[in-house]
């Protein structure tokens, strides 16, 4: 999978070059081009913004140099284009499944102050995604975000595929305790199933856990 990512501020992805998604890269199972919009801009002083028509506080990021950027690493239409907003559908792990599910490379554009021009928008992009409802300074760390959610369903990243199939969210509800040595730590002890070898017990008992884990902590899933 190849992800094109344009951003103001290339300097904030060096996360992607550490732990699992660093070796993936290095592997070559994920691609990830980080592209510097204001490498595009036709202002002489490298501005990518201006006031916004109608009046208000803030920036508005223009469309020129968000248009030869997004053209300049997809000139074919070929690859699936997102707009990482606060105004977004809000990112699952459904809405992960599905993306990996469309065989294409995507191209993430970042936002910051008040916006994007809705024109390079409406030309350039096919859909908007959010993280969450509430505010971020940028939308580079929501890149971040949605890169590494992808990144656990390319093939080789993660050492076992169970780990996808097992965790929270994959069946609508959450994951069961884990536990490791010691088998006691501070008077906790570990549940004694778990040490039983019994496969059936365990299996049954982490099923339950998942279902009361996901009453207790997360409801509404379970509608």
């Amino acid at each position: 999978m190849k992800i094109s990512v344009l951003t103001l501020f290339p300097e904030m992805f060096a996360p992607l070059e550490s732990s699992i998604l660093g070796k993936a890269r290095q592997k070559g199972l994920l691609e990830i081009c980080i592209v510097n919009i204001r490498e595009f801009t036709k202002n002489k002083h490298k501005k990518c913004d201006d006031y916004p028509f109608g009046g208000g506080s803030g920036m508005v990021m223009s469309a020129q140099p968000i248009y030869d950027a997004v053209n300049s690493v997809d000139g074919e239409r070929k690859t699936h284009r997102i707009y990482l907003s606060p105004k977004g559908k809000t990112l699952s792990q459904s809405k992960v499944k599905e993306l990996c599910g469309l065989n294409k490379d995507l191209v993430l554009l970042c936002g910051h102050y008040e916006g994007v021009d809705q024109r390079v928008l409406d030309i350039c992009f096919d859909e908007e995604i959010s993280i969450g409802d509430y505010i971020l300074t940028g939308g580079e760390l929501p890149a971040m975000v949605l890169i590494d959610c992808l990144s656990r369903f390319v093939p080789g990243v993660l050492h076992s595929g169970e780990s996808v199939i097992d965790e929270s969210f994959s069946e609508n509800s959450l994951e069961y305790p884990q536990y490791t040595r010691p088998e006691n730590f501070m008077g906790y002890a570990v549940p004694e199933v778990l040490l039983s070898g019994n496969h059936a017990n365990v299996k049954k008992w982490r099923e339950e856990k998942k279902i009361s884990e996901t009453k207790k902590k997360r409801p509404d899933l379970l509608k």
